[in-house]
């Protein structure tokens, strides 16, 4: 009789009293599951700057399990333990979020790029912690681009058609004079001027900035604005970013326009003669009498005003 059979009918009869079923297959083990299971996390580390210096706070976070992330020190150095083959995603406020895979490598050096998106960054609202773009409902954006199209010499006369909601004039109309700009009314402070926040410094003239310089403006309409800037943005406010430099190829453009005005009638002006005639006239219709010009005008020019010989022809 075959041993090993016996031991098979043996082992399928004790199975069959417990109640339990019995397969004569073969299940293997996976050797690379075998693998993962003993093998431990791996230990990564890394330097996280920007453009000025080392990053304080940088979320570092495992792709994929959230649960396993870190923050940068005061230097920026952060260390964490991983497993092979994963993903590291940085983020931080106002900076664009980068996936760094992390392959073979154990150290990383990473530069945060900044993001443009300003409306997404959180600002402090008295003690809380809000996004500006919450806090700013009412906003409205013109592009650079579109100002340039305009073709003005002052930016106020460019945002005249870009702006719903804004109320732009015209001082006068006089070359090189100023605009008066109106979002809500006259605020808490006697003015209808709003404040004027050129790449982040508050208080300054838009009047001196070239249009071609701009690329981007944002009118923050919603009274909300006050919790940000205070009793000056009462009346609203007004974000200039100006164009920065950019990386690459050097470009150099010139944009050049040039105009001219006519008027479309000359008046007809009085000569010297006219004039006197018609301030008797005025004198005698009320109640008075004509003027003696010997008063107040020479004899000779007084005689030459009357017949004719210095004065210019009307035209």
């Amino acid at each position: 009789m075959n041993f090993n059979l016996n031991k098979t009918m043996l082992l399928m009869g004790a199975c069959t009293a417990l109640g339990l079923a019995y397969s004569p297959s073969v299940h293997a083990v996976s050797p690379s599951l075998t693998a993962q299971a003993v093998q431990q996390a791996k230990k990564v580390s890394g330097h996280i700057v920007d453009a000025d210096g080392p990053v304080i706070g940088a979320s570092v976070v495992e792709k994929g399990n959230p649960k396993n992330g870190t923050v940068t020190d005061l230097d920026g150095n952060f260390t964490l333990n991983v497993k092979p083959g994963a993903t590291l995603v940085v983020s931080y406020i106002g900076y664009k979020t980068q996936e760094v895979a992390v392959g073979n490598k154990s150290d990383f050096a990473i530069t945060l790029k900044t993001d443009d998106k300003t409306l997404e960054d959180v600002v402090v609202v008295g003690y809380g912690v809000q996004k500006k773009k919450l806090v700013t409902g009412a906003t409205v954006e013109v592009k650079g681009d579109d100002i340039q199209k305009m073709n003005t010499t002052q930016v106020l006369g460019a945002l005249q058609s870009k702006t719903p909601g804004v109320n732009i004039q015209a001082n006068s109309g006089q070359p090189g004079d100023g605009f008066k700009i109106s979002i809500r009314g006259a605020g808490t402070n006697s003015d209808t001027k709003p404040i004027y926040v050129i790449d982040g410094v508050a208080g300054g003239d838009i009047n001196n900035l070239n249009p071609a310089d701009i690329e981007r403006i944002d009118v923050l309409k919603d009274a909300a604005s006050a919790a940000i800037y205070g009793a000056n943005g009462a009346n609203g406010v007004i974000l200039i970013t100006t164009k920065q430099g950019k990386q690459g190829k050097i470009s150099v453009s010139y944009d050049g326009n040039i105009g001219w005005q006519n008027m479309y009638r000359i008046p007809k002006l009085l000569n010297a003669k006219q004039y006197m005639q018609v301030q008797d006239m005025v004198s005698m219709n009320n109640g008075g009498s004509a003027y003696d010009w010997s008063k107040y005008i020479d004899a000779d020019l007084l005689k030459a005003y009357q017949d004719g010989s210095n004065s210019a022809p009307t035209g």
